[in-house]
């Protein structure tokens, strides 16, 4: 399944006119231009990669950064995408369920753990050449990429207060 640019823009805009506790800003309307710049590098990452496997990644940094919005948001967009229930279950220890995901999809997710929790030791040169080993250098670009974007929209909904359940996205 390839998504297009417009698709994405549509489908996985972290935007939510409510749900902002009192005091909290509206990232999208207090910073539009940052807000669709924030879109644009999201869809771009996205690019040339697998629906499920940039659901995985997304899944597993928002486990890691305690995002509960973006959890309920990207297993929800799994589910629609045709992700089974066992493997959404097993993310979070992919390492103890192994046979549930392919060798790429355990790169990746090794990656995004890594770049997540990049203050708890850095990326390590094995984490760092096991995904080099299974995707080329564009792909392995778009991965880091989409971990760097997912990072960015977990501590958003964090610092903002948004609130797991409220996805309003058309």
């Amino acid at each position: 399944m390839v998504m297009t640019t417009n698709t994405i823009t549509t489908a996985n805009t972290h935007s939510h006119s409510h749900a902002h506790p009192a005091g909290r800003i509206d990232f999208a309307k207090a910073a539009p231009k940052v807000f669709r710049s924030l879109i644009g590098f999201d869809a771009a990452a996205r690019e040339g990669l697998d629906p499920s496997l940039v659901e995985l990644i997304q899944i597993r940094a928002s486990h890691l950064n305690h995002c509960a919005y973006c959890l309920h948001m990207h297993t929800n967009d799994a589910r629609k995408a045709g992700e089974s229930e066992d493997r959404l279950h097993m993310v979070a220890v992919w390492r103890e369920a192994r046979h549930f995901f392919s060798a790429r999809e355990r790169a990746a997710l090794a990656l995004t753990e890594a770049v997540t929790l990049v203050a708890d030791g850095g990326v390590s040169d094995d984490v760092y050449a096991e995904a080099a080993a299974q995707f080329d250098e564009q792909e392995l670009a778009h991965v880091l990429s989409l971990i760097l974007t997912i990072n960015t929209w977990n501590r958003i909904a964090l610092s903002t207060g948004k609130v797991a359940g409220t996805d309003e996205r058309k």
